[in-house]
């Protein structure tokens, strides 16, 4: 397989870009500040301490799977401003 595997249990396998739907018992979470229409990406917290990210507008479609670290990363760059360029004009 060439994705990265993460050993969620000894009986499932998770993997960057697997079906969203095939995380069971993901709670996934969206910023407050999503729109009406629904377009954001979801969070979701694996029970081995990753983070699952989906698109909201296609929920059956994949997630990307992170480690605690990556997302404590971008969550830092975040909020000091590193990325505000995509969204500025």
């Amino acid at each position: 397989m060439d994705h990265d595997v993460y050993d969620v249990d000894r009986v499932s396998r998770v993997y960057n870009g697997m079906a969203a739907t095939q995380l069971h018992d993901a709670a996934w979470q969206k910023s407050r500040h999503s729109n009406s229409q629904g377009s954001c990406v979801e969070f979701a917290r694996l029970p081995d301490g990753a983070v699952a990210v989906r698109n909201s507008r296609f929920p059956d479609g994949p997630a990307l799977v992170y480690t605690r670290a990556e997302i404590e990363a971008m969550l830092l760059g975040v909020k000091d401003g590193e990325f505000d360029h995509l969204v500025t004009s």
